[in-house]
């Protein structure tokens, strides 16, 4: 018997395995892989917007907004070295720097100390005498801003004739080859008399940008008013630049909220890529049982093997593919995270954490089989009550659609590390338990509830093969649609 499960399983794998189909799925996440750094450097659009400050009071207040805009960028680059640095474990280039150090705040003294050593490149020369790879691998994030010139008749412009200067500039006509400017900033004479400041925005303006200005402005105002009414210069400035020092405490990297986004990354790929290869493979035995019922190929399949031995087989053939598929792509994403430098490199990394034991990896297996033979089963009792493809889809957009339903609601519930209820109940009906339990491991699952779940699930896989075994072995050579009463007045009889 054994002999022959495995010979039918070899002829279901092999016939799937020479269709078209089957080698472009398969060749879908290494082409992505590959591909997807390359187009992005095509596709990629710049969100670094343009700012023009005209200042027609003295220079001081640009000078601010300039310096503003500035540290907030270093700011955003020191942060993301830092991580890097983490991430790739390189803390050993300057145990002392200002990036080598845990997770925390970066104050505006941090970052001018930041920039007084040197800034971005002056880190990558150090994490070079390390890494040479890694300190070239390390991209700092795109400005936000980029300041640029305010031209002469612009500066000068009258105040009634500044909106008309700006506008070749705000909305440059088709003939131009000139990119718009994105803001400009008009700080008047009587600014300090006046609190009065314009503002053009070539669309709705960033939220950041305006409260940066507020905030910059503010502090000039005050400083400006504090002089006014007899207060020293220097003791203005200090005055106007006092604010509080407030020490801030991160999580450490990978823990708290972005801890639960990283670990869950790689979970819940796992339980989608589950669901896709159950609808690649389970269609593809789905469609080579019709056409053998259409070719009246199954009595000549069925005088050399019988009934049970066919189910076996084409189960066994469709697991053996789906684990094909599942293979493949773990030893793209595991080459991908070990063997390249990149943007996908650094998400895969981490993601691994969750399912790097031994325990998890066994209890990913297990659960991708147990799904493929659950929802296998469906698929083949299908095609054996199905004389054509449109006879099939009768069947089959409603299974489909009972089984995908609640995935939408489930990637949500966990990526917002909810364990409520609606997940818990998700976890013991067994036609989701592979992917819950599998989107769950991220997150976390008590180790009594996955054992239980996964014993609750073999128990239901036996029940389906027993009783839809007899609806497949009935249906075999009298197939036809039959209703919900005829397929269950099958699984109360044995064929």
């Amino acid at each position: 018997m054994l002999q022959h499960i495995l010979l039918v399983a070899g002829r279901e794998y092999r016939q799937i395995a020479m269709t078209k189909s089957f080698w472009i799925t398969l060749l879908i996440l290494p082409l992505a892989f590959a591909l997807g750094p390359l187009a992005s450097r095509f596709i990629d659009k710049s969100d670094t917007e343009t700012v023009m400050l005209i200042d027609q009071a003295g220079g001081a207040p640009s000078a601010a907004i300039r310096q503003r805009l500035t540290l907030d960028e270093q700011r955003a680059a020191l942060d993301a070295l830092a991580r890097y640095v983490r991430r790739h474990e390189l803390q050993k280039a300057n145990p002392n720097a200002l990036w080598a150090q845990q997770g925390r705040w970066y104050s505006d003294a941090d970052v001018a100390r930041f920039l007084a050593e040197g800034g971005v490149e002056g880190a990558r020369k150090q994490i070079a005498a390390v890494s040479k790879e890694d300190a070239a691998g390390f991209k700092a994030p795109e400005a936000n801003y980029r300041i640029v010139e305010t031209p002469a008749n612009v500066a000068t412009a009258a105040p009634g004739q500044i909106d008309k200067a700006l506008q070749p500039l705000l909305h440059p006509d088709d003939k131009s080859s000139a990119k718009p400017i994105d803001y400009v900033v008009l700080i008047p004479r009587e600014f300090g008399a006046s609190p009065a400041v314009r503002l053009w925005a070539n669309g709705r303006p960033r939220a950041s940008f305006v409260g940066t200005l507020q905030t910059v402005l503010t502090q000039d105002l005050r400083t400006r008013y504090l002089q006014a009414n007899g207060v020293a210069p220097a003791a203005a400035a200090t005055v106007g630049a006092i604010a509080p020092a407030i020490q801030v405490t991160t999580p450490p990297e990978g823990s708290g909220r972005e801890r639960v986004l990283v670990r869950s990354i790689l979970p819940l790929a796992c339980a989608y890529i589950l669901m896709m290869s159950l609808m690649l493979s389970g269609s593809w035995m789905l469609q080579g049982t019709v056409e053998e019922r259409g070719n009246k190929l199954l009595e000549t399949v069925l005088a050399c093997v019988s009934p049970n031995e066919l189910m076996y087989g084409k189960l066994v053939g469709t697991v053996a593919i789906g684990l094909s598929m599942i293979l493949t792509w773990a030893a793209c994403g595991i080459f991908a995270a070990y063997a390249t430098h990149g943007a996908i490199a650094d998400i895969i990394r981490p993601a691994l954490e969750p399912v790097s034991t031994v325990g998890s990896v066994a209890a990913i297996l297990y659960f991708f089989v147990a799904g493929y033979l659950m929802v296998s089963m469906l698929f083949l009792v299908i095609g054996a009550m199905s004389d054509s493809m449109r006879d099939a889809q009768g069947y089959l957009t409603p299974v489909i659609l009972l089984i995908m339903m609640p995935f939408t609601l489930l990637v949500q519930a966990v990526v917002n590390g909810a364990g409520g209820i609606g997940v818990q109940v998700l976890t013991w009906v067994p036609l989701y338990t592979p992917f819950t339990v599998m989107a769950r491991l991220g997150s976390g699952i008590p180790f009594w509830e996955m054992i239980g779940s996964g014993i609750t699930l073999a128990l239901f896989i036996a029940l389906e093969i027993w009783l839809l075994g007899r609806v497949f072995r009935a249906s075999l050579l009298s197939g036809g649609r039959r209703s919900i009463g005829e397929i269950i007045g099958l699984m109360r009889r044995e064929a």
